[in-house]
């Protein structure tokens, strides 16, 4: 019988982290899936072998236990053996673990995966002869993509989008507060696996577009706003617009041009804390005016042989 190495099936190397098997697993069952491979058997199968591998080293416990198994494995099937790396039969050689193999790997046994995983694995194991092999292979389903565009007024609402995921329309909500580059994950609605726990998920990225006026830095917004010189000299009131409702503020006299203000709790919902928010940046900008008429260039004239 052919030994399996899970860690060759998977690309990668035997000291890799979960995250890097976890990568490479993704990418190979992307590629090699029965939905982008139609009557490709052998795709098909080496579908079957990535699946079977993930299965083993993609869990820390079974991972531990088949590299146990790896330094070992020949001597399983000599006279004298267990009947598997962890029986304990009355034949000798066994390690010392007892019950049902297939529970220690989490029933993955019973003919869903192959040979060498069922001797080792599953009912070949010892204590379990009994289980049938006609059990169908499990696979996962593809994971699908999407994107789509908000405004930042439905990005500080929240709102709804229709998508098409696998032939279906799929309505995808957004919270208040949502933003660029997120990514929403819809579990089981990618593409279909061997049964409905294991269709795939389908993951959608929101792209914020920008606002002619505000800017976005997290949950805090930016504005620069107008006022004029009179204002900015003698102070005065000024409406400020927000994402709900304008405020009303007074401007002290002698406001500088370039002053930030910050109104505090007038920036974007702080995404799943209902009830916060950011702060409202504003940056004073003075217009100085142009085209002056004889008499107003006169007393801008005097104000300065004053000063």
């Amino acid at each position: 019988m052919e030994y399996k190495d899970y860690y060759q099936i998977l690309g990668v190397d035997k000291k890799a982290s979960a995250e890097d098997i976890k990568s490479a697993y993704r990418k190979l069952a992307k590629k090699h899936h029965p939905d982008k491979n139609p009557g490709d058997k052998a795709a098909e199968e080496k579908f079957k072998q990535i699946n079977e591998a993930y299965e083993v080293v993609g869990d820390a416990e079974k991972r531990k236990k088949y590299d146990m198994l790896g330094e070992n494995w020949k001597q399983y099937g000599q006279p004298g053996g267990s009947g598997g790396p962890f029986g304990n039969s009355a034949g000798g050689g066994g390690y010392g673990f007892e019950g049902d193999i297939g529970n220690l790997f989490g029933g993955a046994g019973g003919g869903q995966f192959s040979d060498f995983f069922e001797q080792f694995f599953g009912s070949g194991a010892g204590g379990n002869r009994g289980r049938s092999r006609t059990s169908p292979r499990t696979y996962k389903g593809q994971d699908y993509e999407s994107e789509f565009q908000i405004s930042l007024m439905e990005a500080f609402a929240g709102t709804s989008r229709i998508i098409q995921a696998d032939g279906h329309q799929l309505r995808v909500t957004t919270k208040p507060g949502a933003y660029n580059g997120q990514v929403l994950r819809i579990k089981g609605k990618g593409g279909k696996g061997s049964a409905e726990q294991h269709h795939g998920d389908l993951y959608v990225r929101i792209k914020v577009v920008p606002h002619p006026s505000f800017i976005r830095k997290g949950d805090d917004l930016y504005l620069t706003h107008s006022i004029d010189l009179y204002t900015a000299v003698l102070g005065g009131e000024v409406i400020v617009p927000t994402l709900t409702t304008p405020v009303k503020l007074r401007l002290a006299p002698g406001t500088q041009n370039g002053k930030t203000i910050r109104l505090a709790g007038k920036g974007m919902p702080i995404y799943d804390k209902p009830g916060q928010y950011g702060h409202l940046y504003v940056l004073w900008q003075v217009e100085i005016p142009n085209n002056l008429n004889d008499r107003q260039r006169k007393l801008f004239e005097e104000l300065r042989k004053l000063d």
